[in-house]
């Protein structure tokens, strides 16, 4: 029993439990940040389409393009603070509380802004996105901080679970990954914004798509995780080369290959576990993986 051990090895020691390791808090602190600065760049968007098409120097546009670019960094600090807990063996219950909390507003709320200010907003040319602009950012909002508040249920040292249980896969959309997506899509939207183009038809899509991203992450559906790639990671020739191509893809198509890569990852785990049940193979997985 926890009250047992010596408090200088109980993680549930009130001291072990609340203290604060700096260099992997450093790191949710910079995670938090840049989704801090995501939200304002996301108010600040919005004020230029309001006072003229420019605030602070900068247009809509330019706004929106620095909010996306704040997400994926808010992403590689997240990814950045669980590693160095793991790697120095400095994981405490405050940092996993602190890394949620902070993903809400970097991974949740933030995405939910871009959603309603521009992916669902009137200049896509349907004045009813503005109806319900609101409403599937909210879902994706909920959805995000209950997939967060169970990840921090679940993965409690003290319940109880069989062997069979662990799994290096995520089950259900990382939240990362789902803010990624959202980030892809905007910039993509800035590139066809400022190059006189328009989606058409093509917008209709964009609702039932945040929408399925939100409800993704509550799924249970499993989705390849990075966890465990590192210097000493070995690989076969056909991965390689297609990393190289994915690189290359980011490199001159940033805008459209950010979208693909976003859109890849999260239609090849619906692909996978459409197979695996048609095949029969076992998908009972628990309801929710690691997040990071």
């Amino acid at each position: 029993m926890a009250d047992e051990l010596d408090p200088q090895e109980d993680p549930y020691h009130v001291r072990n439990a609340s203290r604060i390791y700096f260099l992997p808090n450093l790191m949710t602190a910079g995670n938090l940040f840049c989704g801090f600065m995501s939200v304002i760049h996301c108010i600040q968007a919005r004020l230029a389409e309001t006072s003229g098409g420019t605030y602070l120097g900068n247009s809509n546009t330019d706004h929106y393009r620095y909010a996306v670019y704040f997400i994926f960094g808010a992403a590689a600090f997240d990814t950045l603070d669980g590693r160095l807990a793991r790697m120095g063996g400095r994981e405490s219950l405050f940092g996993a509380e602190f890394d949620s909390l902070a993903d809400v507003v970097s991974f949740g709320v933030a995405p939910a802004l871009m959603m309603f200010f521009f992916i669902l907003s009137p200049t896509a040319g349907y004045e009813w996105f503005r109806n319900i602009g609101w409403c599937v950012g909210f879902i994706y909002l909920l959805c995000a901080a209950m997939r967060l508040a169970r990840f921090n249920v679940i993965t409690n040292p003290l319940l109880h679970r069989s062997a069979k249980e662990s799994s290096k896969d995520f089950i259900g959309l990382p939240v990362p990954a789902a803010a990624s997506t959202v980030a892809a899509t905007v910039l993509f939207l800035v590139e066809i914004v400022q190059t006189d183009k328009s989606l058409n038809r093509w917008a209709l899509a964009l609702p039932p798509l945040m929408v399925m991203i939100a409800l993704l992450m509550m799924s249970t559906i499993r989705y390849p995780s990075g966890k465990n790639l590192g210097m000493q990671t070995q690989t076969r020739m056909k991965p390689f080369i297609g990393g190289i191509a994915l690189v290359s893809l980011l490199v001159f198509y940033k805008e459209i290959g950010f979208l693909v890569i976003c859109l890849g990852y999260i239609f090849f785990g619906l692909v996978r576990h459409w197979r695996r049940r048609a095949t029969g193979q076992s998908i009972t997985q628990p309801p929710f993986g690691p997040k990071v």
